[in-house]
């Protein structure tokens, strides 16, 4: 009798958990428009009903996904930039000098140049500032400029702070860098945003240079670091740089994101005027800017993705070192193999996240069996492009994985003169002719649960 009277109470709290469970769900996706794929609402849904008592405190610390609205009532009357202008990005800027990185070297050797040009203002953002040689380098370099009358500012994530050893960000502060974490995990303010990452990697110096791209500023971006203990190997990375209006637009990015991470506690640094490189050039280009993230009303980059690739009439080529995309993305790549477009995707043979190599097996197979082509190469490669046709080529730090399309703070730059897209073309290419086709094999019951499982847990919440 008494057991069966604790069976009843029971009930009817965890009933009255799960309404309430539901019920926050409900309310913070209408109010704050909290748009999410089928999948990732239907697990919150099952988690929230089957096990609220653990779902609803993490949806509470990670279930955020956006800090604005929806943007309406947006329109172009420039048909080629209805989609950009819809989705409420920068009209196209200019830009001259863009010199592509052939490897780490030359990177490097950029970053430097990026660094020691700057005489007013250097900004930074990066996810990972590494405790190794290349970050000890880097920071002593930014606390040589800063003692010289530079204003730097740096902006770390939260969590990129400790996966790249905890760099001395006191020794920063003392040499007259002002620091800043975005969102850190322990003592954010944010309820809800502890799960949202800032990914974005640029270096703007004076408002007029920008080096920019998927590197982060740790050893084995560049050259590797053969006295850290375990030893750091060479990535195969991809970064740029550039010159003008371009950059202005990233001096903007950069300022409004370190208005967020600071909540006003930091006092702005401003950049002095200085001259236009279009003024004194007349071979200028144009670019677009491509910020993606939560503060984002829309998932810019992906629908970027989504539309170009059932627009695209001749080639698809991606490089990116996860692909784990959501079944819309994956259908429209699909889709356009099937419809005779060349669909080649460029990936490591294992990466440095096992999570990621599991559930993108699924993905790959779909993909090969409608005729697109993966290749995978031997070494780790962290490089982020998504080149349609001859006149888009979309890089920067997004990966082709839901994490990082609907919930990292990314950015990436569209370029679109033939030109430019050719070169990052024959970049991709020349790391394609060491790669080895992807076999297609069938898998097992178990081998399907465990990747979707990974699917769901690691890239959807």
């Amino acid at each position: 009798m008494h057991f069966d009277l604790f069976i009843r109470h029971w009930l009817s709290l965890h009933s009255l958990v799960v309404m309430l469970g539901l019920a926050i769900y409900a309310t913070a996706s209408h109010t704050l428009r909290q748009r999410r794929q089928p999948s990732a609402a239907i697990a919150w849904v099952i988690s929230l009903v089957l096990v609220p008592y653990i779902a609803l405190p993490i949806y509470l610390v990670f279930g955020s996904r956006k800090v604005v609205g929806t943007r309406r009532g947006v329109k172009s009357h420039d048909k080629a930039d209805s989609l950009s202008a819809a989705l409420g990005l920068a009209d196209a800027a200019s830009f001259t000098q863009l010199t592509l990185h052939r490897d780490g070297t030359h990177a490097l050797q950029a970053l430097r140049q990026t660094i020691d040009s700057a005489q007013h203002t250097l900004d930074i953002c990066t996810f990972i500032l590494g405790r190794d040689a290349l970050g000890d380098a880097v920071a002593a370099q930014l606390m040589a400029r800063a003692q010289a009358g530079v204003k730097i500012r740096l902006l770390l994530d939260g969590i990129g702070l400790y996966l790249g050893g905890h760099p001395n960000l006191k020794r920063l502060a003392a040499a007259g860098v002002q620091v800043a974490l975005f969102v850190p995990p322990f003592s954010s303010p944010l309820r809800g945003r502890t799960n949202l990452r800032n990914h974005r990697k640029m270096v703007v110096a004076d408002s007029e240079r920008l080096w920019c791209g998927g590197r982060n500023l740790a050893a084995e971006y560049f050259e590797g670091d053969t006295q850290s203990r375990p030893q750091k190997t060479v990535w195969i990375d991809l970064t740029f740089d550039l010159h003008g209006e371009l950059a202005q637009q990233a001096q903007q990015r950069f300022n409004r994101d370190w208005a967020f991470a600071t909540q006003g506690t930091s006092p702005p640094a401003t950049a002095q005027p200085v001259p236009s490189m279009a003024a004194t050039t007349t071979a200028t280009q144009t670019a677009r800017l491509v910020p993606s993230g939560p503060d984002q009303a829309e998932d810019t980059v992906y629908t970027l993705l989504v539309s170009g690739c059932f627009t695209a009439q001749t080639r698809i080529l991606a490089v990116t070192p996860y692909f784990v995309p959501d079944q819309t993305l994956l259908m429209a790549l699909t889709l356009a193999a099937r419809r005779g477009v060349a669909v080649d995707l460029l990936l490591p043979h294992q990466s440095n996240h096992r999570l990621a190599d599991v559930a993108r097996h699924a993905a790959l197979r779909e993909l090969v069996f409608a005729g697109a082509r993966v290749w995978l190469l031997p070494e780790m490669v962290h490089a982020k492009a998504i080149l349609i046709d001859s006149d888009l080529a979309l890089v920067g730090s997004a990966n082709l994985d839901e994490r990082s399309l609907f919930l990292n703070y990314e950015l990436m730059v569209a370029f679109y003169d033939p030109a430019v897209v050719q070169r990052f073309s024959l970049w991709i290419s020349q790391h394609q002719e060491h790669a080895k086709p992807y076999q297609l094999r069938t898998p097992g019951l178990g081998r399907e649960l465990v990747e979707g499982l990974v699917r769901w847990v690691a890239f959807q919440l």
